[in-house]
């Protein structure tokens, strides 16, 4: 079952871009992910508002590759400069449909 994470990412800090463009790039490709989208260019249609300055889409082979990828201890450094300098949420979604 593939699975989708969506990131919400306002960067307090500019410091920790450049090291972590290039690492989290190769590590979402090593475990099998795809981003669909990485971008400034995004409004919100619905609901309170919730700024953000980046909106990125990663499409998983799976819930494994997506928490491989989270867990991977090359990415721990830059997981936690990313977390430290910036206001981010995000979330790992199941591709399926519930309501169907």
């Amino acid at each position: 079952m593939s699975y989708y994470s969506v990131l919400d990412v306002t960067p307090t800090s500019q410091e920790w871009i450049p090291d972590y463009l290039p690492t989290a790039n190769a590590l979402v490709t090593k475990h099998g992910g795809k981003y669909v989208a990485r971008t400034a260019s995004h409004e919100q249609l619905e609901g309170e508002s919730n700024a953000a300055a980046l909106r990125i889409i990663i499409t998983w082979p799976s819930k494994e590759a997506a928490m491989a990828f989270m867990n991977d201890p090359e990415y721990a450094p830059h997981l936690q400069a990313r977390t430290a300098g910036s206001i981010s949420n995000h979330y790992l979604i199941e591709a399926k449909d519930d309501l169907a």
